[in-house]
């Protein structure tokens, strides 16, 4: 994300339904006024300014409402939410090139691309809520179309929360009876980052639904409770070297939508080796990371410990509590808590039952 995108968020934040700014800014739509508002004063800001009125007062809904009464720009101090200057003519660079036709509109995109600072615009006709943000420009949406797409866009990552818990429990299955293949593990990753993806589409309408999404927060959280451990889990069960897991991660997100969908694509970005569609039924064993993740009261320090011990989840499996004692940190009880767990865990998986 670049510092544009997110000072752009933190703008969009700032006017979610809820907060005291997008009151104000519903009060002038309702006003049928127009306003150019200015989210922060700096050194720059300051020196395009010509005219209007030095105020330095508190933020609030109806003196905002009233200030946009007048033609000028209003200016807040975002830092402190005063509002400090009021009747504003601004004067950007007007080299500055700007798509937008409406005086209003290009001052406020002109002084956006000169600044970096977030600049509000309200269109007295079209009641359309625009902000501007270095070259990045962002319509605001009305709450009720946004939660539109946002519950359409939670339908969606409820359908690929239940493809992605059976894929993984069939992973886990024949991760337990060594069966693995390099395909399995593709598609486990292509469904984790679809959900990333979708996730990340979702929490962009939270933020700008504020108060009126907190519902469908809930929700939200309630489906990808566990979701990003379990896929560091994944990841550095079949990634031998931790320093690598970064730069999938990275190359993970940045895969192109056509990309996303060959599994040989994400094959290659986790370091599998894939030449051609053949080598995705080549086996593979895991480290068994996960596995041990399963066992109760196992501290992390320990299972990366356990992990480096031994090559793969078979030759863990194979593990007497003679030679997990071996390893600093596991004694008796807990030796025979591991061997015991990972006995049960493969024989529900050759039950076909996946439940610990």
């Amino acid at each position: 994300m670049t510092s544009d995108e997110a000072t752009l968020r933190g703008a969009l934040q700032a006017i979610a339904p809820g907060t005291a700014l997008r009151e104000g800014l519903d009060r002038i739509q309702r006003s049928h006024t127009g306003a150019l508002i200015v989210m922060g004063m700096t050194p720059e800001i300051e020196a395009m300014c010509s005219g209007g009125f030095e105020l330095d007062v508190e933020f609030s809904a109806s003196a905002l409402r009233e200030l946009c009464k007048m033609d000028g720009a209003v200016i807040l101090e975002a830092d402190s939410w005063r509002i400090k200057r009021a009747n504003v003519q601004l004067l950007p660079d007007p080299s500055i090139p700007t798509n937008e036709s409406g005086m209003r509109h290009r001052t406020a995109q002109r002084t956006a691309r000169q600044t970096g600072v977030p600049v509000l615009s309200l269109s007295a006709s079209m009641r359309l809520i625009s902000i501007y943000v270095g070259a990045l420009h962002h319509s605001v949406d009305e709450p009720e179309t946004l939660l539109s797409r946002a519950n359409l866009a939670v339908d969606t990552l409820d359908r690929y929360s239940q493809r992605l818990d059976e894929v993984l429990q069939t992973l886990t299955i024949l991760e337990m009876r060594d069966s693995a293949t390099v395909r399995d593990v593709a598609t486990v990753m292509q469904r984790m980052e679809m959900i990333r993806r979708i996730t990340s589409e979702i929490n962009g309408y939270l933020e700008e639904l504020g108060s009126n999404g907190r519902l469908l927060a809930l929700q939200v959280d309630d489906l990808v409770r566990g979701s990003a451990s379990e896929r560091a889990l994944v990841l550095r069960d079949y990634i031998r070297h931790t320093s690598e897991i970064a730069r999938a991660e990275s190359h993970l997100s940045t895969l192109e939508g056509d990309k996303l969908v060959d599994l040989t694509a994400i094959a290659n970005v986790l370091g599998l080796h894939v030449a051609d569609m053949s080598d995705l039924d080549n086996a593979i064993q895991p480290r068994g990371i996960r596995a041990l993740s399963m066992v109760p009261h196992l501290p992390w320090s320990i299972i990366k410990v356990i992990a480096s011990e031994f090559t793969s989840l078979s030759e863990l499996r194979e593990a007497s509590t003679e030679d997990l004692q071996r390893i600093e940190g596991i004694g008796p009880y807990r030796a025979g808590l591991i061997v015991e767990n990972l006995e049960r865990q493969q024989a529900m998986a050759l039950s076909g039952i996946v439940g610990w």
